[in-house]
Formats: C-alpha cells, sequence, structure tokens
C-alpha cells in the first residue's frame, strides 16, 4: 500500500465483508428470536406470583463472580457482590457494641484478634436476611475447659448467637459448644478442628417477622455449616441468646448489626463477610 494513497478493495474483498455483515446481523436476529422462544407464557402461574412455569419473561439471574474457597494458609476471595466485614486491613467497619467507639481489638498478620476485655464489637452497618461467612481460630496455647476455651460468638441481629468456642476435646453443655445455636439447639455434630486450625462458619439466616402490634409473625431461622458440614437446617431459632433462662422474642427492626463477642479469649478471625438477600421474585 502507498503511504497516503485512499484505500481499495477488491470485488473479492467487498463480498467477503457483505457476507461477514450479513452473517452478523443474522446471528443478532438468530439470538432475538431465541430469546422471544426461552420459555412459555401459556403454561399453569405458580402460586402466589406473577410468573408462569418456565415462563421465558422471568427476569434473569444477574451473574455473580463466587469468589474463591480459602486454605489453611490463605483466606479465599469473597463473591463479588458480597459486603466485606474484615479482610484483613483494619476495622473501620466495626466499633465497640458498648458506647459506639472505635472497635478496641488489634489487627495482627491480616487477622483480626480480641483483645480481652476490649470488649464486644458489631457493625457499623446493618443487615437483614443474610449469608454471612466467618472464619476463626482458637488459640493454640490451651487453657480452661469447657466454655473456657477459644470462647466468642457471632451474633446475627446484634441478639441472635451462632456459639464460637474450642470444642476439639473439649465437652461442654451441649447447647453451648462450638457452632450451637447458644442455650437453644445444640449441632446436629462436632465438626470442629484442633486449635489452631482456621475453621468456618457459613450462616444462612432469616430474620424473624413481626406483626404490627409487635406480635411474632415467624421465627428466626438459621441453617449453618461448620467447616462445610451441615450443623444446622433451617432450625426455628427460639429467640434472642439467654443465658440460664429461656429466650423471649420482642420486636425490633428489619436490619441489625453482626456482633462478634468478647468472652475473654484471644481467638482470631479473618476473612468476614455478608450478602444480603431477598425474597425470591
Amino acid at each position: 500500500m502507498i503511504v497516503g494513497a485512499p484505500e481499495t478493495r477488491s470485488p473479492h474483498a467487498c463480498r467477503a465483508a457483505g457476507w461477514v455483515l450479513a452473517l452478523s446481523v443474522g446471528v443478532a436476529l438468530g439470538v432475538a428470536a431465541q430469546q422471544k422462544k426461552l420459555g412459555y407464557s401459556d403454561t399453569p402461574l405458580l402460586p402466589g406470583g406473577k410468573w408462569h412455569v418456565h415462563d421465558g419473561d422471568r427476569p434473569q439471574p444477574r451473574m455473580v463472580d463466587p469468589g474463591t474457597a480459602s486454605t489453611q494458609d490463605a483466606p479465599g476471595r469473597p463473591p463479588s457482590d458480597a459486603v466485606v466485614l474484615f479482610g484483613g486491613k483494619d476495622l473501620s467497619a466495626w466499633k465497640a457494641s458498648t458506647g459506639g467507639g472505635p472497635a478496641g481489638w488489634k489487627v495482627e498478620n491480616g487477622e483480626m484478634v480480641i483483645a480481652p476485655r476490649a470488649g464486644q464489637i458489631e457493625t457499623r452497618e446493618e443487615f437483614g436476611d443474610c449469608q454471612l461467612h466467618v472464619e476463626f481460630t482458637a488459640p493454640t496455647e490451651i487453657k480452661g475447659e469447657g466454655q473456657g476455651r477459644g470462647n466468642s460468638g457471632v451474633f446475627l441481629f446484634g441478639r441472635y448467637e451462632i456459639q464460637v468456642l474450642d470444642s476439639f476435646n473439649n465437652p461442654t453443655y451441649p447447647d453451648g459448644q462450638a457452632s450451637a445455636i447458644y442455650g437453644q439447639f445444640p449441632p446436629l455434630v462436632n465438626a470442629s478442628r484442633r486449635p489452631g486450625q482456621w475453621q468456618t462458619y457459613d450462616i444462612l439466616f432469616r430474620g424473624p417477622r413481626f406483626a404490627p402490634d409487635g406480635s411474632l409473625r415467624e421465627p428466626a431461622l438459621a441453617t449453618v455449616l461448620h467447616n462445610g458440614v451441615a450443623v444446622h437446617h433451617a432450625t426455628r431459632v427460639l429467640g434472642p441468646m439467654s443465658h440460664k433462662q429461656l429466650p423471649v422474642y420482642k420486636a425490633h427492626a428489619a436490619k441489625g448489626p453482626i456482633a462478634l463477642q468478647d468472652h475473654g479469649n484471644p481467638v482470631r478471625f479473618r476473612n468476614l463477610w455478608i450478602r444480603e438477600l431477598r425474597d425470591p421474585d
């Protein structure tokens, strides 16, 4: 080609370009036609909704990068739509539960460490129905027994507790061991790892529903996986955490903080994230 000269194409090249354009248009029209035929509109309506069985007009679920799994050596990457509560850098997402001041725990080597007697902490942001991921490890220096070993707790709405405890060869009352719905339901099995190893809680939590007069319409529901093992399945929570007493529901807002308990043991946490969940469309 001569620099500066107008570009010329052979008839063969023009025909090829036209063929490519026609093919592109055809593909686009074909895709559009397929999209129109994704489902059906003459099938029965699903109960309680506006969609037909196999309804092609029903909105497509949005794409989410699922992230990666954690290992003992490194935390995984949260899903792309998760709110990161602690990613290893600072405690900016947290505050003291009492007084609302800065969280008094420590950050060491990308891990959040309970500073004993610093007090409980909670998220600045509030959440409703959710998927909550928590990773923790009990101290390798074993002190005490029962409730005195690796004790902490994860609170949904700041009040419904999933117990954190070193329950590896450490018996205690069953509804107070690791992954118990504290004071209510023991886990189905004890899936605890030994102290010093990272453990995971994956909690699916649906908050309670209250009537306008404040009475309980539906209890909270909790599904919990401890180290990937199901230990609670759609369990009906009896009420907020209560020590040595029966729990009693009191009406509260549709959202609340996630809280972590200071029970005097230097439990470590990493890779905390949460995804709010909605009811189906």
